[in-house]
């Protein structure tokens, strides 16, 4: 993990506004059709928040597990996400034939949009899906395709499957593949991450990187908008 100042929590001015209910369809990142879909319900979305991503009406909290990293470290998340202002957290896998590559270009693309202060505020975080074939060294190198300051991070599947369904990610084992392997069927939201494990908000996968630019840049500067009922 990368060395920090001690970060700033995102304190700025929170704006409330109308909501409306929307089941968000998160594709499974597997080669299949409709029946590797995960649906993640419960989210709410306002017409008139200024935000691109969904901002979660009851945020979710990321339970403190410990996971390992590319340099083969274990990382308390509690730690790890107090390095930061801001961790944009996606589960997935290195074998993943489409959907998680896209993802992962598009969080590069993002990051690289924001200005230099804002950049250096912020980590982007790869958690496997598939353990079992991306050990630390596997998911280094693969994040290391889209950004070198990205971390990945793996671990017991067990612990992964924890927390992933503690921030309503769903993970399965997908099909069989001809060729001997298998896909990994999971939700694909970006999650955004405060620096005490909360999740107030998420992106849909195939969220433009602009968009995901500019809600960051809103989200350090003015901060989420917290959601009110009614």
């Amino acid at each position: 993990m990368a060395d920090r100042t001690t970060p700033r929590r995102l304190d700025g001015l929170r704006r409330a506004a109308p909501v409306v209910a929307l089941a968000a369809l998160l594709a499974g990142c597997a080669g299949g059709g409709d029946d590797d879909q995960g649906v993640v319900t419960g989210l709410k979305v306002s017409d008139d928040d200024g935000m691109h991503g969904a901002v979660l009406d009851q945020p979710y909290s990321v339970p403190d597990a410990t996971l390992t990293t590319s340099t083969g470290d274990d990382v308390a998340l509690h730690d790890g996400f107090a390095e930061a202002d801001l961790t944009l957290v996606f589960f997935g896998y290195t074998n993943c034939p489409d959907i998680c590559q896209a993802v992962m270009a598009d969080l590069a693309s993002a990051k690289a949009r924001l200005a230099d202060d804002d950049a250096e505020r912020v980590q982007v975080w790869f958690v496997t899906t598939d353990p079992a074939r991306d050990d630390a060294a596997t998911v280094g190198e693969y994040v290391d395709r889209f950004d070198p300051d990205f971390e990945g991070l793996t671990g017991p599947l067990d612990t992964i499957v924890d927390v992933a369904t503690a921030v309503h990610v769903p993970i399965e084992k997908g099909e069989r593949l001809e060729t001997g392997g298998y896909d990994v069927t999971h939700g694909t939201p970006i999650l955004a991450v405060e620096p005490d494990g909360t999740v107030p908000m998420l992106w849909t996968e195939g969220t433009s990187a602009a968009k995901l630019a500019e809600d960051v840049a809103t989200a350090l500067g003015e901060g989420i908008p917290e959601r009110q009922e009614g």
